[in-house]
C-alpha cells in the first residue's frame, strides 16, 4: 500500500493561488488513478480532480478551468495548482491513490492525512 503526504495548504485571499503537493512512498507510474478530494466543515468528502496512469485528467465542474492536476513521475509527486480561489474552496484537501491490488484481486484506496486550505473573502 502506498503512503501519501500532502503539503502546500494555507490561508489565501479570494482570487489567489495555491499549489498542493502529494508525495507518494513509491512509484506512481503504475497507480491507476491519483486524485484530489476535499471535505468542507459539515459536508461529505467530494472528488475534485484526478489523473490516470495514462495521463488523462478530469475535474469536478466547479473547479474546471481554475484547478490543474499534474504529476511528476520521477519525483513520485502529484500536484494540484489552484487558481482564482473562492471562499467555497475552503476545505481539507486529501490526496488519493486508487490502485488495483493483484494480491486481493480488487482495487485499493490509499489516503493522505490532508492539508487545510482556507480562502478568505
Amino acid at each position: 500500500q502506498v503512503q501519501l503526504v500532502e503539503s502546500g495548504g494555507g490561508l489565501v485571499q479570494a482570487g489567489g493561488s495555491l499549489r498542493l503537493s502529494c508525495a507518494a512512498s513509491k512509484s506512481i507510474f503504475s497507480i491507476n488513478t491519483m486524485g484530489w478530494y476535499r471535505q468542507a466543515p459539515g459536508k461529505e468528502r467530494e472528488w475534485v480532480a484526478s489523473i490516470t496512469s495514462g495521463g488523462s485528467t478530469h475535474y469536478e465542474d466547479s473547479v474546471q478551468g481554475r484547478f490543474t492536476i499534474s504529476r511528476d513521475v520521477a519525483k513520485n509527486t502529484v500536484y494540484l495548482q489552484m487558481n482564482t480561489l473562492k471562499a467555497e474552496d475552503t476545505a481539507v484537501y486529501y490526496c488519493n491513490a486508487h490502485q488495483y491490488d493483484f494480491q486481493i484481486a480488487t482495487y485499493r484506496d490509499s489516503w493522505g492525512q490532508g492539508t487545510q486550505v482556507t480562502v478568505s473573502s
